[in-house]
């Protein structure tokens, strides 16, 4: 995100010449499911945070919807408060907050009711009298994804979406998960752009909006010295991890819907491999890196049968254990969850990304709830030495580590020698951590994501054949895993690395995870 100083921060000199980019034009902000857990730990407090940098216009306003009974003066307190809980630039600023609940409105109905769009189409009026937002809107569907249908229906039934050519801009932000299979997903895209061209579809994934998720682009395309060697000639193997340590944290109904390879593979872990795989873009604009992304998409090797699903895939489900000291349930004793369910908490993956570059190259992917520590992370393993010239046991694998979170950063793991009379070699580190190079607090993920969807940039956004691509390779396991015949998931330990069957998946090729 562009640069903009904090209060009270110290100049770094690593910042100079950064300049924040202009306002986006004129909005206001419609957001559904405005009472909802996203509205107030992740969207309000994300464009109270842009204001503070002055990265939003001054003709801004925000309008809530949702079921819950409020006023316009009872949701800027509530807001206020989720703001100066969660933001994290803290304390509130009282005179960007004074002008920022100046333009939030609120509107209380159910979704399947005509009049709660009526009411919202008379609010925006007055936004567009009071804050001259001049008739440019951005609808956030902060909801369930089977309220999608209905609100895509209504925005068309009484005519909120303007035409890509109308000078008053309409686009529409839509959270994961987008369906739940390659059908759904498929049905889903239709209705969309049946009210709305693609140009205005903001399919929102919130990794590709962490600094280290885009910084991987700068990192491979902006420096010289390590696109020559990523390729099958100097890589290994490629291991993605997202670790969670959190377990389901109320929301058992959701995931007993869900699983692991919705809730993660599919969006966040597919688009790591993407960007990680991609081969650079001919522009930096939203088509051609979506175009590169999508052929990685469509170059990994199918997961289709109940063999190479045996063979390429573990699932697991967490018990019983310890997290921090902690003692924590099993995913079966948590609330919402069926006694006896075969639901996944965890999987393991082997990848191959068929094409010149990345043949023959693997790339094991793994996520999972009530891991040790919340780590996300790419660690890209190269060749080993084709001869030990110090001696068997004493050369090393250089390992190049991009952390996406919590400490976001860039490490390279190579040999040097120890001091003394003897040639012996030992593993050593450079490593550049965000925090420690630019200082202040890296932007939110939503901050960055939001503000590209006011600008109109879809670079960070997926596009419906993305989309699509990632459901058909999913659905290919999902058809196996979730078929009656096919074995539970494996249990593991709640603060443990998955199941033993997870490592038995790198030991069949000779490669084992990286210790984390």
């Amino acid at each position: 995100m562009p640069y903009a100083p904090e209060h009270d921060e110290v100049p770094n000199p690593l910042r100079q010449g950064l300049r924040a980019e202009s306002a986006p034009e004129p909005c206001a902000v419609v957001v559904f499911g405005a009472s909802g857990d996203l509205a107030h730990r992740k969207l309000l407090p994300a464009l109270y945070n842009l204001a503070l940098s002055a990265h939003l216009p001054a003709a801004f306003g925000l309008v809530g919807v949702s079921k819950s009974e409020f006023s316009d003066a009872r949701y800027q307190a509530d807001m206020r408060e989720a703001v100066g809980k969660y933001s994290r630039v803290k304390p509130i600023d009282e005179e960007v907050w004074r002008d920022f609940a100046a333009g939030l409105r609120y509107v209380s109905g159910s979704f399947d009711d005509d009049s709660t769009f009526q009411r919202l189409a008379a609010t925006l009026e007055e936004v567009d009298r009071v804050r001259a937002t001049r008739g440019n809107r951005l609808f956030y569907f902060a909801t369930p994804p089977s309220t999608y249908p209905t609100l895509l229906r209504q925005l068309k039934k009484h005519q909120l979406i303007n035409p890509v050519g109308d000078p008053r801009f309409t686009r529409v932000v839509i959270e994961k998960p987008f369906g739940r299979d390659l059908a759904s997903a498929r049905a889903l895209n239709r209705l969309v752009l049946e009210v709305m061209d693609e140009k205005q579809v903001f399919r929102i994934d919130h990794y590709l909006g962490k600094e280290t998720v885009q910084n991987l682009l700068v990192f491979r395309f902006g420096n010289t010295i390590f696109e020559p060697i990523w390729n099958r000639n100097y890589v290994d193997h490629v291991e993605i991890t997202a670790a969670e340590e959190l377990g389901i944290e109320n929301r058992g109904r959701y995931y007993e819907e869900a699983g692991i390879l919705r809730d993660m593979i599919q969006n966040h872990v597919l688009q790591l491999v993407c960007l990680t795989a991609m081969e650079a873009p001919v522009a930096f604009d939203a088509d051609a890196v979506r175009d590169e992304k999508i052929k990685v998409l469509r170059a990994l090797e199918p997961i289709e049968g109940a063999e190479a699903v045996g063979q390429r895939v573990v699932v697991g489900q967490y018990t019983a254990g310890q997290i921090a000291g902690a003692d924590v349930p099993g995913y079966q004793q948590e609330k919402d969850v069926s006694p006896g369910s075969r639901t996944p908490t965890f999987v393991a993956l082997k990848l191959q990304v068929e094409n010149w570059r990345w043949s023959d190259v693997p790339f094991y992917l793994r996520s999972g709830k009530r891991m040790p520590k919340r780590a996300t992370e790419i660690a890209i393993t190269f060749r080993r030495l084709p001869h030990a010239l110090f001696g068997e046991g004493a050369g090393t694998t250089n390992v190049l580590l991009i952390r996406v979170q919590p400490e976001e950063g860039i490490a390279l793991r190579f040999a040097a020698k120890v001091p003394g009379e003897r040639y012996r070699p030992r593993t050593v580190s450079m490593d550049f951590r965000y925090g420690a190079a630019f200082g202040g607090s890296t932007p939110e993920a939503y901050e960055r994501l939001l503000l590209d969807a006011l600008r109109g940039d879809q670079t960070l956004f997926t596009r419906k054949d993305e989309v699509e691509a990632a459901w058909k390779l999913v659905g290919g396991i999902l058809q196996v895993t979730e078929a009656s015949d096919f074995p539970p998931p494996a249990p593991y330990e709640a603060g443990t690395w998955g199941p033993p069957e997870a490592d038995a998946l790198l030991a069949r090729d000779g490669r084992a995870w990286r210790r984390l």
